[in-house]
């Protein structure tokens, strides 16, 4: 029996919106189909497919008059994070199908649960006839789990019921905090296992799995790696007429059946374990004989040389030998044999022995170390004539197959090269591309937007912090510096480690960070050690209300935060103290006593109290996850926020302290005509309003009156077009989508899959996400076919027809431009600048420039076409949501889609979510590429101003020679300061940069000098004071910027810390609202005050610092002017630029004015002396 075929079709829907999606289908197209057992093509995941298994075993089982139910637990892990989700979202096919959902708390008690399934009472009644029994977990879960699976599958399923472990697999540990291969610790204990390539296998090998459970009593396993649970393929088997075969053995001469043995004291286990290694495993052997599972897939009768490929590996394999020109009808004409395993454990002797018969050659090619080639060797061993094996190792025990990682085509080919090289004549290797360089920025996964770990992860100055499992190791990712995570322990282990170091070193204090979903799952067990060992330790528990790191799920047995307290306080925890966004929902709480309930603006002194305490004490942080709180808010099942931020761009001196103090990806740099700036993204905002405690007097908030509507923009309708020209599609069509985690890119994957199965094509992909779904580089394959191919659901290097670059940052680094090709990819970019979470707390990270990015993608692409797709859709439909879409209708109309639009569009309308955007958007982009001017002509922005600064008069620009763009600069910035100080302020300005001109003229050299001293000198020449801010805060210009940044927004309220305030001990900003606004306005026109006797401000030490440094600029200036030459010329340039670090306000200026110092110093020029000030 052949028991599998190999599919070419895509679907997956985005799991933490697949419940709004099904509602929102027409008719036409019912997603649940996939399910159904009637169904034709559809298109599914790895993760689905494990659903539809569920559906058909019980639909196999009702026909055969069994009454069977399915009982499932585990715990949820990438890559199998969301199948308890998926499940929960189709109740109604669980009742009709008896399937019931019992997520663990965590995998060692979820695998016992699944034991109890088979388990019968001496005396009970059973309400079925079996139970299949389903348990779920990653890799490191099935270590946890090792203990209850060893004893189940000693004891043996349930005749009638069986069990499947389902164990996710992370080769590449993206998403894990070690690479896993699950083969030999599922061997140690005792378990057949399969390992499915798609979706196909995962429902057949499933239903041979419970069958092998209930024939021979062992506990069917099934290795389920990344690349299966996140692909996605056509399926249109019928497997009502999926045979299954059960053997006859014999054991000791007589005919033998499975029966369950009772484990009740150690002489029965002895027994069971006998009866399991002895007849039970014997009906495993056979059982994978009968059923044909292996398959030899190229046979000749004269082959020398053999390829056998485990699992996932074949497709690799089968790709690779593609690309070195080898299609199965040449391999066979070579007298190559190639075969591949579904069931690498217990490995069929019988099949590789039929499939080494005669050869001179045999390569193993698996994930990780030997397993399979391990088993071949052992079969074969003492045979006469027996072929030479190699995989890991060559004949010379030189590296061959690599045991790191992803087993990729592009991997396999070197390996395959060198052992084909004998037996067939190979194309030479394509010439290497030159290397690009490593981009000085890189995006990596962060923190969500307005996220409790953006503040919780942070510890005192001089204090150490453990890391752990779960949302907050993020923080090791990125470049802060006030986490000081020394390291990480498996789920559940930490602050134990603490208990080994701390005998052993001079510090005294470590703070341990752990997550609830942690703590309830096995990490209370750390606590418990921690506190019988007397360490001195603080548990930070970040309390967030979900699992956020695998799809926000409860966390089972979760205690709220009062009944927490108790518990701590029962074990004996010294001190608890509760730091929380809003501290009102505990108050009356029935808390522990001793415990002590504060706002989360006092987590640093909080965590000084708690490390100068002796003993185990613990800090809970309380504050919903970020995320979760957004969906809720969607939904409805949370009150809306209606305060909003905003930021005067023109206060803003981009200082980057709400970077530092809020750590949010919605508190992003822009770069303006005066520098670095920072700016609130409305869209992404999370409303967590840490960016206000930022010390900068720019920050606004907007009030959104209650029951206020999100305003409605009305679709534009774009212009008709002709249909791009493009060949029919005859062999395959490779895409490369490379984007940013979180913003929709599987989503489009998604849709292009549906338009591709609509239109008649095979399709097949990949989603490769994992930890980067937090705002980390995403990427997608997706490969367009007419006819079904083998190879893997991933392309290869070089080989994109079209690449989708939605993120140009992660399109253009190094592992993800190589998959273009200069001579056949079109490349479709948007050049929207999305800053990483290293730019958003550190100003000196800079974004690269665009031609950078665009020349990498340029330089391996055919064509390429590239624009600003946010900003595009933010000026078509008042919002961004609608980009990745421009983008897809830029690559259709250029022929790089080789779809109908019908079927996009359709395929849109299926997904249900801004149909009618949506559309619009992809006609929309179809217009950048067919008619450029009308589409540039729509999206060419209207810029609102921010600041209302009057025109220079043209008698203070007579005698100035300066010209081109230097003469734009200096006229803008000559026009701001007349607004500051009136018009003797600007031709002081204007007088010292006709003297630097005429000196850069002389020389001969370029404009950089006059260019930088334009910069710098207007900047230190407007430090902005009191009467600046107040000038620039109530500015009619922003006020107007405000209303259309938070269109129906009111009562706008200014957030300001005056110094004379902060003196006084205050350490909050307050907030000024309407009324202020004259007495701003009367502030502002006291600036014919500033740098007289009469300026009550004046006498402030940042005040007379300010005016030093500005007198020391401009002598400089002049020194360096009257002395410049080739020589020192970019010494003066570089001097004129250091001014732009003095940034901020109060003390973060100080910080930065003694940065500015140090540069001094390092060019050789006297630094002014403040110490007087």
């Amino acid at each position: 029996m052949q028991c599998c075929f190999r599919v070419r079709c895509t679907d997956w829907i985005h799991l933490m919106t697949q419940v709004e999606e099904l509602r929102t289908v027409p008719r036409a197209v019912d997603l649940d189909d996939r399910y159904r057992i009637t169904s034709g093509p559809v298109l599914m995941t790895g993760v689905q497919a494990i659903a539809r298994q569920l559906v058909e075993q019980h639909e196999r089982d009702r026909r055969a008059g069994r009454s069977i139910a399915t009982f499932v637990s585990g715990y949820q892990g990438s890559p199998l994070a969301g199948l308890d989700r998926l499940l929960a979202g189709i109740p109604e096919l669980k009742k009709e199908h008896d399937v019931r959902l019992v997520p663990g708390m965590n995998e060692e008690l979820a695998a016992t649960s699944v034991w109890g399934s088979q388990m019968e009472l001496p005396k009970g009644q059973r309400t079925h006839d079996g139970i299949v029994g389903v348990w779920y977990g990653k890799g490191p879960g099935l270590d946890r789990a090792s203990d209850s699976l060893r004893h189940g599958t000693m004891y043996g399923a349930h005749p009638a019921g069986g069990v499947l472990v389902l164990v996710g697999d992370d080769p590449a540990a993206k998403s894990s905090s070690v690479p896993a291969a699950s083969e030999k610790s599922l061997a140690a204990l005792g378990m057949p296992i399969f390992f499915p390539r798609n979706a196909e296998e995962v429902i057949a090998f499933g239903l041979l799995g419970v069958e092998l459970s209930r024939v021979s009593g062992c506990w069917s396993s099934m290795k389920l790696v990344a690349d299966v649970a996140d692909g996605i393929w056509t399926m249109d088997r019928d497997f009502a007429d999926f045979t299954i075969e059960r053997p006859e053995i014999e054991w000791e001469g007589r005919p033998w059946s499975y029966r369950q043995r009772i484990l009740a004291s150690p002489p029965d286990s002895l027994l069971a374990e006998a009866d399991m290694y002895g007849p039970r495993w014997e009906m495993v052997r056979r059982f994978n004989e009968a059923n044909d599972i292996d398959s030899i897939d190229i046979d000749p009768k004269h082959a020398r040389l053999g390829i056998v490929a485990v699992g996932t590996a074949y497709d690799s394999v089968r790709q690779a030998l593609d690309e070195l020109e080898l299609d199965s009808a040449r391999l066979f004409d070579l007298g190559i044999r190639v075969m591949r395993i579904g069931m690498p454990f217990p490995l069929g002797e019988k099949k590789i022995r039929q499939f080494t018969d005669g050869l001179d050659t045999v390569m193993v090619v698996e994930d990780k170390t030997a397993f399979v080639e391990t088993q071949v060797k052992e079969i074969l061993y003492g045979s006469t004539g027996a072929p030479r094996v190699v995989g890991k190792q060559d004949s010379d025990r030189k590296a061959l197959v690599p045991s790191d990682g992803e087993l990729t085509a592009a991997r396999l080919v070197r390996p395959l090269r060198r052992i084909l090289a004998g037996y067939a004549d190979l194309p030479k290797p394509p010439l290497p591309v030159l290397d690009l360089t490593v981009l000085p920025a890189k995006r990596a996964p962060y923190f969500c937007s307005g996220c409790p770990h953006n503040r919780s992860t942070a510890v005192p100055e001089g204090s150490l912090a453990g890391g752990g499992i779960g949302c907050h190791t993020l923080v090791t990712m990125s470049a802060r510096t006030d986490s000081q995570v020394t390291g990480l322990t498996q789920m559940g282990g930490e602050g134990a480690q603490w208990i080994g170091q701390s005998a052993f070193t001079d510090v005294d204090h470590i703070f341990q960070n752990v997550g609830d979903g942690t703590y309830f799952h096995s990490g209370q067990l750390a606590v418990q050690a921690c506190i019988a060992a007397g360490v001195n330790i603080t548990y930070k528990i970040l309390y967030n209300s979900a699992v956020a790191m695998t799809g926000a799920q409860d966390a089972e047995a979760g205690l709220t935060v009062p009944e927490l307290t108790h518990k701590l306080v029962s074990e004996g925890v010294r001190k608890i103290i509760i730091c929380a966004d809003e501290p009102e929902r505990h108050r009356g709480a029935s808390l522990a006593a001793g415990t002590t309930l504060w706002g989360r603006e006092r987590l640093d002194e909080a965590q000084r109290i708690l490390r100068d305490t002796p003993g185990v004490t613990v800090l809970i942080y309380d504050q919903q996850c970020a995320a979760e709180a957004r969906r809720k808010r969607k939904r409805g099942n949370l009150p809306a926020r209606r305060t909003r931020v905003v930021i005067n761009e023109a206060v803003c001196e981009g200082c980057g302290d709400c970077g530092v103090k809020s750590n949010c990806l919605s508190v992003q740099p822009i770069d303006t005509e005066f520098g670095r700036k920072t700016t609130i993204d409305q869209s992404s905002c999370n409303t967590d309003y840490s960016c206000l405690e930022g010390d900068c007097p720019s920050f606004v908030t907007v009030e959104i009156p209650e029951g206020t509507k999100p305003a409605r923009t009305a679709v534009p309708e774009a212009p008709s077009l002709p249909e791009p020209k493009r060949a029919a599609l005859t062999g395959t069509h490779n895409l490369f989508l490379a984007g940013i985690g979180g913003t929709g890119i599987v989503t489009v994957n998604q849709v292009l899959g549906m338009a591709a199965l609509r239109a008649g094509l095979h399709v097949e992909g990949l989603d490769q996400t994992g930890l980067s779904q937090k705002a980390g580089p995403v990427t997608s394959h997706l490969r367009l076919s007419t006819e079904r191919t083998e190879a893997s659901n991933r392309i290869s290097p070089s080989s994109a027809d079209c690449i989708l670059a939605f993120d140009l940052l992660t399109a253009a680094d190094v592992k993800n431009v190589g998959y273009g090709h200069a001579d056949r990819t079109v490349t479709i970019a948007s050049t929207s600048k999305t800053p990483t979470g290293d730019m958003v707390y550190d100003p000196s990270v800079q974004y690269p420039a665009d031609d950078d990015l665009t020349g990498r993608l340029a330089s391996r692409s055919a064509h390429i076409y590239a624009f600003d797709a946010l900003a595009a859709s933010d000026i078509l439909f008042g919002n961004t949501a609608a980009a990745n879409f421009i983008l897809v209708g830029a690559a259709y109309q250029a022929g790089g889609l080789p779809i109908p639009s019908e079927s996009i569009e359709e395929a849109i309308t299926i997904n249900g979510v801004a149909v009618a955007s949506n559309i619009a958007a992809f006609r929309w982009g179809r217009t950048h590429v067919a008619e450029p001017k009308i589409f540039s002509d729509a999206v060419t922005p209207t810029v609102a101003a921010t600041r209302s600064d009057t025109e220079v008069p043209a008698d203070l620009l007579e005698g100035l020679t300066i010209e081109g763009d230097t003469l734009e600069l200096v006229k803008r910035r000559a026009a701001q300061l007349m607004s500051y100080q009136g018009r003797g302020h600007a031709r002081r300005y204007l007088s010292t940069l006709q003297s630097v001109w005429d000196a850069d003229r002389s020389i001969g050299v370029g404009t950089q000098f006059t260019d930088a001293v334009a910069h710098g000198l207007h900047k230190l020449m407007a430090y902005k004071d009191e009467y600046e801010v107040a000038r620039m805060l109530t500015d009619p210009a922003f006020v107007a910027s405000v209303a259309a940044e938070v269109p129906r927004g009111e009562k706008l309220t200014y957030k300001l810390h005056p110094p004379a305030l902060k003196a006084l001990g205050r350490k909050k900003k307050i907030g000024m609202g309407p009324r202020s606004h004259v007495a701003l306005k009367l502030l502002a026109r006291g600036q014919f005050l500033r740098g007289t006797p009469f300026d009550p401000f004046g006498y402030a030490k940042v005040r007379r610092i300010e005016r030093t440094l500005l007198a020391h600029y401009e002598r400089t200036v002049h020194e360096l002017t009257a002395a410049l030459s080739t020589e020192n010329y970019s010494t003066a340039v570089e001097f004129a630029q250091t001014a732009d670090l003095i940034r901020g306000y109060e003390d973060v200026k100080m910080r930065n004015i003694a940065v500015y110092l140090g540069a001094l110093r390092r060019l050789g020029i006297d630094a002014p002396s403040l110490g007087s000030n």
